[in-house]
């Protein structure tokens, strides 16, 4: 089992640090959120995370093709991978915060597969046609995996069928996860591939504290944010009960983008409790707890095939929270 993390910006004093203490501390895998309105800059930030790390795999998780030119994006990534040794992978999405906080609509599908199609281009240092132009990230030469975050069926095939890995937000319960793995192999299929080709991340809200109530108290508006984010295309195949229907749109109404995954008593923050969400999706987003409930639910995801986990914690103290899942969760998995 892998362990990786995936940051906001939000103190580009503090980053060099919380690269070391992951190093340190056995992740393999550090990621870093895109919202130019909420966050310092993308690419700064992984830069310096680069400089004070020798091992840690670094990227965005994730970044659009709304707010960044897949030119612009290749040339970036492509740099952080030179400084960093090779260690650099590109994680790319349809947008949250990024998009919402400057007016713009949600990436389709057909636009996510076209800018795949580009990037993988451009990092093969071959020109390509995009928007009708013909673009071309000349010294580029070395290609960066691929990665997409995916959180319904056709992304998930989009994945297995074009992409190097994925981020799969689907959620951590058995049924969810079984879809989602058969959505990945069909997508697969498609290109002569299989599941085996792919590097596969499951991405899951994380906090570990001495109750389980103190946990998942310090992380209501991460939860908040998955229902938010995974659900606002549709409900419809998404095994969500239809009980929770209504309450999850009502969520998704309310949600504040400006105070996307902001610590403290906030809108979003309040929302899971006050629609009678939140044990429904602690469960389904969630690793939180204490460290013998998060053992018992790695252990449980493990037996379904689950091999890779990549952990948000939006929490208080970062650096409390990457010790503490290392010491007293990762270890016994790392072996």
């Amino acid at each position: 089992m892998r362990f990786g993390l995936t940051i906001v910006p939000d103190d580009s004093h503090a980053l060099g640090d919380l690269a070391r203490l992951m190093e340190e501390k056995g992740y393999a895998l550090l990621g870093m959120a895109d919202s130019q309105s909420l966050f310092r800059e993308l690419y700064v930030s992984l830069t310096v995370c680069a400089l004070a790390s020798t091992r840690l795999r670094l990227g965005p998780t994730v970044t659009n093709p709304i707010t960044r030119h897949p030119a612009v994006t290749a040339s970036a990534i492509a740099t952080l991978d030179e400084v960093s040794g090779g260690r650099a992978f590109l994680g790319v999405g349809s947008g949250d915060s990024a998009i919402y906080n400057l007016g713009q609509r949600l990436t389709s599908l057909e636009t996510l597969r076209r800018t795949l199609v580009t990037l993988k281009a451009l990092m093969r240092g071959e020109p390509v046609e995009f928007e009708g132009r013909s673009i071309h990230a000349r010294w580029i030469k070395k290609p960066v995996p691929l990665w997409i975050s995916a959180e319904g069926p056709k992304t998930l095939e989009l994945a297995g069928e074009l992409c190097d890995g994925v981020i799969v937000g689907t959620g951590l319960t058995p049924e969810v996860i079984g879809d989602s793995l058969a959505c990945l192999e069909r997508g697969a299929r498609r290109s002569g591939r299989s599941l085996k080709d792919l590097d596969v991340w499951w991405f899951a809200k994380g906090n570990v504290a001495d109750t389980r109530d103190r946990a998942v108290a310090e992380v209501k508006m991460a939860l908040a944010a998955s229902a938010n984010h995974a659900f606002r295309v549709t409900l419809e195949g998404k095994h969500v009960p239809q009980r929770y229907h209504a309450a999850i749109h009502e969520l998704q109404r309310r949600y504040a983008v400006h105070q996307h995954e902001h610590l403290g008593p906030t809108v979003n923050a309040a929302l899971p409790d006050e629609l009678g969400l939140t044990d429904y999706l602690a469960e389904r987003f969630a690793i939180v707890g204490t460290a013998e409930d998060c053992a018992t639910k790695i252990e449980g995801l493990r037996t379904q095939g689950v091999s890779q986990i990549l952990l948000t914690a939006i929490v208080p103290d970062r650096a409390r929270f990457i010790r503490d899942f290392a010491d007293h969760v990762m270890t016994p998995f790392s072996r």
